[in-house]
């Protein structure tokens, strides 16, 4: 078992458009603990891997256990690595792409629900996805994977205008 600080995590940022039309994919936790949350709750598609695993492998495995379709073909840009509030490190690919929102079927996991009563329920681990230009992705998006939406930004050399 690993420590809460030495999680990490792969994901691809699915972005289309160009300049002031660029909007990238992010994804919204299911369940009852984050029904009520908007502002900082949504994330790329992401997902822990394993010692020993190729780290972009394991964001093609997630993205498509979270949206339920695999990720488009072509060559994913590196975005490096960013560290969340909660010690988690989020490695992103930028991957240009379109998917439709409305096709999406997550996975489903077990989630403890009330906390700490036993009580085990199943529930998608994403309710929902959806498209957002980069000023909305940026309030939407978990504060720590911002800094991946400012490394897309630049790698395109778009503005969020």
């Amino acid at each position: 078992m690993s420590s809460r600080s030495s999680r990490r995590s792969a994901g691809i940022l699915l972005h289309r458009g160009r300049g002031d039309g660029l909007e990238v994919l992010l994804v919204h936790p299911g369940g009852p603990a984050w029904s009520n949350r908007d502002a900082g709750a949504w994330s790329i598609p992401k997902g822990e891997y394993a010692d020993g695993e190729d780290p972009l492998d394991a964001a093609r495995r997630e993205f498509e256990e979270e949206l339920g379709s695999p990720a488009p073909p072509g060559d994913a840009e590196d975005l490096g690595e960013i560290r969340q509030r909660s010690g988690k490190r989020v490695h992103g690919w930028a991957l240009p792409g379109d998917l439709d929102v409305s096709t999406v079927v997550s996975n489903v996991v077990d989630f403890e629900w009330p906390p700490r009563s036993g009580r085990v329920i199943e529930i998608p681990e994403v309710d929902r996805a959806e498209w957002f230009g980069l000023g909305v992705a940026r309030e939407k998006i978990n504060a720590g994977q911002v800094p991946l939406l400012d490394r897309l930004e630049e790698l395109l050399g778009s503005s969020t205008g």
